[in-house]
């Protein structure tokens, strides 16, 4: 209807102080044991949220075939990641957790918590649904919720990011940014309440309007088979004042760092975000040039939640199959609205597996 479409969370950065261990952790917690890309240049592009200068930095998009977004995994080069100063809490402003679907979360709990100590007690969701938390090597929170869809089936409980948790001060204005830009226009359910009566994550005493959403219409595009569905949960800290978790840092230092979703035609969704008040901080490709972003290409573009919160967009140009039998997929050639077959990504699989065995 506006020219574009959006095919779901394609990934949730993951800014880290040692790229090899959180990727190493992400595969072994996760079973995101896919490399979509990995990437060891200079970020020359993001200079309102780098300090004003280039940054090198080592980058990889890693996912699990079972279906879900991926995770970027994010470091430094040659500058020293400078982790949040304080301990985030509840409803402080910025992404909190990551969503990971999970097709038994009581049974993943049960594998999970016999071989990682930083796990959390099983919880319910609003609508009663399990879930639990996880904290990963440096104190990032990821909510287990349980799903029961399977893209690829390789008998493993989890698959990839389905959401996240996003802290904000103005529930209103943020529901307004997400239904209109994102789509996400559908109240799963909004609840007043101390957001746990668990001790795991700091500040989950608070008092919390907790508000879920969903799209009434579901994603679509070339990756929507793999991404799949997705939510957004808002919390609102009603008896506390919020920090801004990025507050005095850089993009890419340590925590989440954004949430990105995959789009086709870029240039009618930046002229309907500018339409609609939230136009692109971050553009690539503003004269319509092609970013290289090292086994693909493409354009990447940024605007900011009401509290300032990252959203990334990319638009793919081109994906890599085989890369050493020079095979990929040019995007641009193909129906923006049909599904990527299923073997394509068994074939990324395959490669991807050898090489990160091989390390």
């Amino acid at each position: 209807m506006n020219g574009f479409l959006i095919a779901g969370i394609q990934q949730v950065g993951v800014g880290t102080e040692n790229f090899r261990k959180s990727w190493d952790w992400l595969i072994e917690m996760f079973g995101a044991d896919v490399r979509i890309l990995e990437d060891d240049t200079v970020a020359e592009r993001m200079l309102p949220y780098t300090g004003g200068s280039p940054q090198k930095r080592h980058a990889c998009i890693t996912v699990n075939l079972q279906g879900g977004g991926g995770f970027e995994v994010w470091q430094f080069s040659e500058r020293k990641p400078q982790p949040c100063g304080f301990e985030v809490a509840v409803g402080d402003l910025g992404v909190l957790a990551a969503k990971v679907k999970c097709r038994d979360v009581k049974a993943f709990h049960r594998e999970v918590s016999a071989k990682w100590g930083q796990t959390g007690p099983l919880e319910k969701m609003p609508d009663g649904s399990p879930c639990f938390y996880i904290k990963d090597l440096y104190g990032n929170w990821y909510q287990i919720v349980e799903r029961k869809d399977i893209f690829i089936e390789e008998r493993k409980l989890t698959g990839g990011v389905i959401g996240a948790v996003i802290g904000v001060s103005d529930m209103e204005a943020s529901m307004r940014f997400y239904g209109t830009i994102l789509g996400y226009d559908k109240i799963l359910s909004d609840t007043t309440a101390p957001f746990s009566s668990e001790t795991f994550l700091n500040g989950g005493e608070r008092l919390c309007r907790r508000v879920i959403l969903a799209r009434t219409v579901p994603f679509s595009g070339a990756d929507s088979g793999l991404l799949g569905d997705s939510t957004i949960e808002l919390v609102q800290a009603l008896d506390a004042t919020p920090r801004k978790i990025f507050e005095g840092r850089f993009w890419g230092d340590p925590g989440f760092i954004q949430v990105c979703y995959d789009v086709s035609n870029m240039q009618a969704f930046k002229e309907f975000c500018a339409a609609n008040g939230h136009p692109f901080t971050v553009d690539s490709c503003p004269d319509g040039e092609e970013f290289d972003m090292g086994d693909a290409s493409g354009r990447f573009t940024y605007n900011e939640d009401p509290d300032g919160t990252l959203i990334e967009y990319v638009e793919t140009h081109k994906i890599p199959v085989i890369k050493k039998l020079g095979w990929y997929i040019d995007m641009k050639k193909r129906d923006a609205a049909k599904p990527l077959p299923k073997f394509l990504f068994r074939m990324m699989g395959l490669v991807s597996r050898e090489k990160i065995g091989g390390k």
